[in-house]
């Protein structure tokens, strides 16, 4: 049976009234995990709610039996409407094309809650095959923050290899990392350095957040290197023969791969909020390999 990895409002309102109640966060998603939710979705729906939750998780009364949740299935526009994001005017430049100083960058297609647009042209063929060229001996395990310790962890749940660049490492990332901040409409010195990312047949990358929980006592290392991740570009490097789409399960969207074309995102607002519609994977790739580039900008200067 195929792993649940959306969320219903009464699935949210049992979360966050056992929350009140004292369970623990890992005592709600060994629930979920029973009633067929996806391990790392469920990991991520209960600590975001954790982090939201005014009144936090009292370890005092942790060992109270979770409450079991009546289960209904939602549409996606009650599960934004129930969202207690406060949705802003996006970063991201209005109109169909984007002039950088170099390149114009082509807008597909746009999505406003949550904000996200598909584009074409970010990157020239050229340059896809210049950075898989560069990253190929570079390629390492792809790992993920682990919520506890901050530290980087390998999951199965992600099964791609990658590497990093630099912000500014040489001429040819210094030229791609300033269209991405014109791109992004957000200063370049607040972003991360590109993560390339290449996965095989098969490999995937289970839904996720691409923010950091307050409430994982692993982010504190992490948002005090810039603050809050605020929005994501993800860059194709190659067209992929089958499988390896970008997919957001809240919103029934997926963007297939497409070389020099991007997704764009982004999920904190100016009063730190994050949003949780922004949930996102990547689908397996059934045929050939994907290689794709990340780009994270901070809230601040990261360093």
């Amino acid at each position: 049976m195929e792993k649940i990895t959306n969320i219903s409002p009464d699935w949210q309102k049992w979360i966050v009234d056992n929350l009140g109640r004292g369970c623990t966060a890992q005592s709600l998603i060994d629930v979920m995990v029973e009633k067929n939710f996806d391990p790392m979705f469920a990991n991520a729906i209960v600590f975001h709610f954790s982090t939201t939750h005014k009144g936090g998780v009292s370890p005092v009364l942790a060992a109270q039996p979770v409450a079991q949740p009546a289960v209904a299935s939602s549409g996606v526009k009650e599960r934004i409407a129930a969202n207690s994001y406060r949705y802003e005017t996006p970063r991201f430049k209005p109109g169909n094309f984007i002039q950088t100083n170099d390149r114009v960058v082509q807008v597909v297609s746009r999505v406003e809650k949550p904000y996200i647009a598909v584009l074409d042209d970010v990157f020239s063929h050229e340059e896809c095959d210049e950075l898989v060229k560069l990253s190929q001996a570079r390629l390492k395990r792809s790992t993920i923050v682990d919520p506890k310790t901050g530290q980087d962890a390998v999951i199965e749940e992600r099964t791609s290899f990658g590497t990093f660049f630099h912000v500014n490492e040489n001429e040819f990332i210094a030229r791609l990392d300033r269209r991405i901040s014109e791109v992004m409409n957000w200063p370049v010195e607040n972003g991360e350095g590109l993560q390339i990312l290449n996965y095989k047949v098969g490999g995937e990358y289970k839904p996720h957040f691409d923010y950091f929980p307050e409430s994982d006592p692993g982010s504190r290392v992490h948002l005090d290197r810039g603050g809050q991740r605020v929005s994501t570009l993800i860059v194709y490097l190659n067209d992929v023969e089958e499988g390896g789409s970008t997919v957001f399960p809240e919103l029934g969207l997926t963007v297939g791969p497409k070389k020099g074309a991007a997704v764009y995102f982004e999920y904190t607002n100016s009063s730190g909020q994050v949003d949780p519609m922004t949930l996102h994977g990547g689908l397996p790739v059934l045929k050939g390999e994907k290689w794709i580039v990340t780009k994270w900008m901070r809230q601040r200067r990261f360093g």
